[in-house]
């Protein structure tokens, strides 16, 4: 489950409820665009290249595309890039599924001209906004149904989905906490982790993010949730094991901070798993789709990019219980799946999401560096 690198949204809490309450602006085609081109590698828009049909037999033309970080079972990405290859022809090649977003990013730099490189980027907000010179700008065709907070202005980057944070609980062998404070106690010895080290991984930072939150600090101030977390592990009850599927079938890690669509897809193989957001504040968070400026198919890439905005991926994201950042617009045009909408938010009320901007996240990324590997030793 090691994923991603300090994510958060760059999106206002209000802004997180009015994305998610029918208030966008209408479906439309990409704005601007920097005129006709036969470079895909130059094209902002699929109407540089002539449109859509053009742009799919141009990414046809090259066969192939190269993602990295997409785990199958994270957020229906198993299905999203068959999708993909069944609706285009075009060979998907999954390259470290499990890695950072840091390590993403590193990646291209390492590949960089090599035709293994990776084409796109799915990414934390923090390593996504220190990253924009990698990125080239695109603007899919479903560009004005995505809040302006939900995207950088050219292209450079677009939100494409979203999770609560939540804990998931091995009932079998222990009760499902009602109150963060319940993880303090005996019972749960040996048992709490969360998902990868929060310096790096995007679960495990809003995981502290939520017990901050829950405990008194905030989405800019995570000294109440590294406290806590120090107070977990003097107490014996905090696992420093970082959870994957494996650990939660075989019991090794019985309670596991992460997404809800994470937390909830478990449950297929564990019937035991449940999944729990508790009372109070929760965390709420963006990942950001990117195109790398050097793709070695950037045709492939830029219609990657319309597939990942497209509604059948949006809803693929419903499906999975995460939150599609094209979700207004879709229930204004009654293309999102609404029996999937009301799991997805695990019932929990949007006024008590809350999520940070850029500033907040550099702030709690500094005292996590500072604080977190005395924490946990």
């Amino acid at each position: 489950m090691t994923r991603r690198t300090l994510i958060s949204s760059g999106v206002a809490a209000t802004a997180l409820v009015f994305a998610l309450t029918g208030c966008s602006s209408p479906t439309g085609a990409a704005e601007g665009g920097s005129g006709a081109t036969a470079d895909p590698a130059t094209a902002t828009s699929a109407a540089d290249l002539g449109g859509m049909d053009a742009l799919i037999a141009a990414a046809q033309e090259e066969g192939q595309l190269n993602i990295i970080a997409r785990p199958d079972s994270w957020a229906n990405y198993g299905k999203i890039i068959e999708g993909f290859e069944e609706k285009y022809d075009i060979t998907v090649n999954s390259a470290s599924p499990d890695v950072s977003s840091a390590e993403e990013i590193q990646a291209a730099e390492n590949l960089k001209g090599q035709d293994t490189a990776p084409d796109v980027f799915d990414l934390g907000t923090a390593v996504a906004l220190e990253s924009t010179d990698s990125f080239a700008p695109y603007q899919v065709e479903t560009w004005a149904d995505i809040p302006a907070e939900n995207k950088e202005p050219s292209g450079l980057w677009v939100n494409n989905y979203t999770g609560i944070m939540s804990i998931g609980v091995d009932t079998d062998k222990l009760t499902a906490p009602a109150a963060l404070t319940d993880l303090l106690k005996d019972e749960y010895r040996g048992s709490v982790a969360i998902n990868g080290d929060p310096t790096q991984a995007g679960a495990a930072f809003a995981a502290v993010g939520l017990i901050s939150e829950q405990h008194g600090g905030s989405v800019a101030d995570f000294g109440p949730g590294v406290d806590f977390v120090a107070a977990l592990n003097a107490a014996g009850n905090f696992l420093t094991v970082d959870p994957t599927p494996a650990t939660i079938a075989s019991g090794e890690t019985p309670v596991v901070f992460d997404w809800s669509f994470n937390n909830i897809a478990e449950q297929a193989n564990k019937p035991s798993w449940k999944t729990v957001v508790l009372d109070g504040p929760s965390y709420v968070s963006f990942y950001n789709e990117a195109i790398n400026k050097d793709a070695p198919n950037p045709a492939a890439a830029r219609l990657w990019q319309e597939w990942i905005l497209s509604d059948e991926v949006q809803n693929l994201y419903l499906e999975a219980n995460a939150m599609p950042v094209r979700l207004a617009a879709m229930q204004d045009a009654g293309t999102a799946d609404e029996t999937l909408v009301d799991a997805a938010g695990l019932g929990s009320d949007p006024a008590t999401w809350v999520t940070a901007d850029a500033k907040e996240t550099a702030a709690a990324n500094t005292l996590l560096a500072e604080r977190w590997p005395a924490a946990i030793r």
